[in-house]
């Protein structure tokens, strides 16, 4: 018995406690992420494993479901980063390509991660050193070499060459062969370029001092202005275009006070440091403003799809400027299901469809069922309308709590973490009797992390911006507005329901609104007493039109669909993550980097629900 990854070795005594030892003390990186797991019921910190934020610590691979398309490249890359020996543990996937098929596959179930993980750990005791073992591709992991200028990085050729705005020439960098979700790391080549064959040279054309026949030269070289020459052309040392020495971006070298002229006011060299001055004006000229008007060189970072805090499958972006966000550029990797438009599709099956939508899977089955039922004329009585209304309540609960682990994971508060994902995972099964009974340590700490000073002083002020701009659900109302589509829901306004609201429009507000709305959600779930997830009802053989609405733990998603002899021929749908993303950017703009990163976390965005 071989792992996937095992390493490469045969399995000798010392290997063997090794192997031992390891299958004991399991640490797991998670795919797409702990939230989908926590959201299809499985408990892995109740499961002695340890979870780990980066591929590197980890020495197993679990795999939640299928692996989405826009993630398999991320997923190659973070199956290269683990060491080895490592191995994966798939749970309910099917193909998992472009990784190596799974060491253990189990069902998508607390039972199939229980006995997933005792099968796991004897194979990895069995196999963890294999003489045989092979090396991991895959085309996420090939790169190539392109070429790019010092001086401007955003000048990338696949030839080398010159760069065509300051004449350096490119130099070769590695980098991947193609896109992996936000993984993909430009490397120098370990091989430097070879300048030496530019060594200065004496002629009559270029001097490497201030001769007496410099004074005359009309050219000179920005980066090495002891470089002189009478000509255009190239600098002998780093290949950059000449400048004129009197002209626009160049600095000449006499008449110019102590920097760089030989006249009585010249300063003397100094050990390590040449007695020219060199204006950066032209080097800074095509580079970006900082927000103190210097022109500097941002560099890219990306964040996810896989990181901690962050909702998996969103692709961030963010230009830094030293440790300030310049922009931001943010998009889904996993997008939301395609809807129909021009096939038919059976009421049932469009339904399925839009449930599988990750995170709020009772949400969008009630929209589904509500929008089609409209088409059809069908009404439904009030228990019904109660129970379903209770069921998206306690979406919501658990939604909230599964954000608030989350958002302990991103901002250090471990504890917040650890009681919010034990809570989702009580909560989201749970019947109205127990959610009642849970009402007590759900409010414990909801008080705890409403009180807590250090929570108040990192939160507050960050992500803050004005009523000018498009936002729903808990984003909207934490800054006093009033869109909710409960509002304009009979049954729930029979249930007692009324808007929260708070006004500070900052991380810290939405975060202080959603403790709020767990503690109302709770109350109308006790009200109703009664609670059933969503069944779509006979529509018949019928044609019409319908829409809906439901508030979404994120905010209303609205549908509209249009129903053909019975079957589904046409659906247009509005979710609120799609018009969060737009935030993003004005969020992190000028913010230091951990503070743009928790306004980010604090949007509680779903890449499932975006339009990618």
């Amino acid at each position: 018995m071989m792992l996937s990854g095992a390493r490469q070795g045969a399995l000798s005594g010392i290997r063997r406690v090794i192997a031992t030892a390891m299958s004991r003390d399991l640490s797991a990186f998670v795919l797409p992420g702990p939230a989908i797991a926590r959201s299809r019921g499985l408990d892995l910190a109740g499961s002695n494993l340890i979870i780990v934020g980066t591929p590197r610590h980890a020495g197993v691979l679990i795999i939640v479901g299928s692996i989405a398309e826009g993630l398999q490249d991320a997923a190659a890359v973070v199956y290269a980063q683990m060491p080895r020996p490592r191995a994966i543990l798939a749970l309910g996937a099917g193909d998992i390509a472009p990784l190596p098929v799974a060491d253990v596959s189990a069902p998508l179930t607390q039972d199939g991660l229980r006995s997933g993980l005792a099968e796991l750990r004897r194979v990895v005791e069995a196999g963890a050193f294999h003489v045989d073992a092979a090396d991991f591709t895959a085309a996420a992991l090939e790169v190539r070499i392109e070429y790019t200028c010092p001086m401007h990085p955003e000048v990338i050729r696949d030839e080398p060459g010159d760069c065509p705005k300051c004449g350096m020439t490119l130099v070769p960098r590695e980098t991947s062969a193609v896109g992996h979700g936000g993984h993909e790391q430009a490397q120098n080549m370990a091989e430097t370029v070879d300048h030496s064959e530019h060594a200065p040279k004496s002629d009559d054309s270029c001097h490497a001092g201030h001769d007496e026949t410099a004074k005359d030269a009309a050219y000179t070289c920005p980066m090495h202005p002891e470089v002189v020459s009478d000509e255009p052309g190239k600098c002998p040392k780093c290949g950059m275009n000449l400048v004129k020495a009197d002209g626009e971006g160049g600095q000449g070298h006499e008449g110019h006070g102590t920097h760089g002229g030989h006249d009585e006011h010249s300063s003397e060299p100094v050990d390590g440091i040449e007695p020219h001055f060199m204006s950066m004006v032209e080097l800074t000229k095509d580079q970006p403003r900082s927000s103190d008007g210097l022109q500097m060189e941002w560099i890219e970072a990306p964040f996810g799809p896989f990181f901690p805090g962050l909702p998996a499958g969103l692709h961030l972006s963010l230009t830094l400027d030293g440790d300030t966000v310049a922009g931001s550029d943010a998009r889904s990797l996993v997008g939301m299901a395609d809807l129909p438009g021009g096939t038919a599709m059976a009421p049932g099956q469009f339904v399925d469809h839009l449930a599988a939508m990750q995170l709020s899977p009772i949400a969008y089955r009630a929209l589904a069922c509500a929008a089609i039922e409209d088409a059809a004329g069908i009404a439904f009585g009030a228990d019904d309308r109660r129970a379903r209304a209770a069921a998206i309540e306690r979406e919501r609960i658990a939604s909230h709590l599964s954000w608030l682990a989350e958002f302990g994971v991103q901002t250090g508060f471990l504890w917040l973490a650890g009681r919010a994902g034990a809570l989702q995972l009580a909560v989201q099964g749970a019947g109205t009797a127990e959610i009642v009974a849970l009402a007590g340590p759900i409010g414990r700490l909801i008080r705890r992390v409403q009180a807590a000073p250090l929570m108040r002083m990192r939160l507050r002020g960050i992500g803050r911006f004005g009523k000018d701009r498009v936002a729903w659900g808990p984003v909207d109302r934490a800054r006093g507005g009033g869109s909710d589509a409960r509002s304009d829901d009979a049954t729930l306004k029979e249930l007692g329901f009324g808007i929260r609201v708070r006004n500070g429009g900052d991380a810290l507000a939405r975060m202080m609104l959603r403790c709020d709305e767990i503690d109302q959600s709770i109350g109308l779930i006790a009200t109703a007493g009664t609670l059933a997830a969503p069944m779509l009802a006979d529509v018949g053989v019928v044609s019409g039109e319908g829409a809906a609405s439901i508030e979404t733990p994120r905010g209303a998603a609205r549908l509209t669909v249009t129903l053909t002899d019975g079957k589904v021929t046409g659906a247009e749908l509005e979710t609120p993550s799609t018009a969060h993303l737009a935030l993003i950017d004005d969020l992190t703009r000028q913010r230091e980097l951990g503070d743009a990163l928790v306004a980010v976390g604090s949007l509680d965005l779903s890449p499932w629900e975006m339009r990618g």
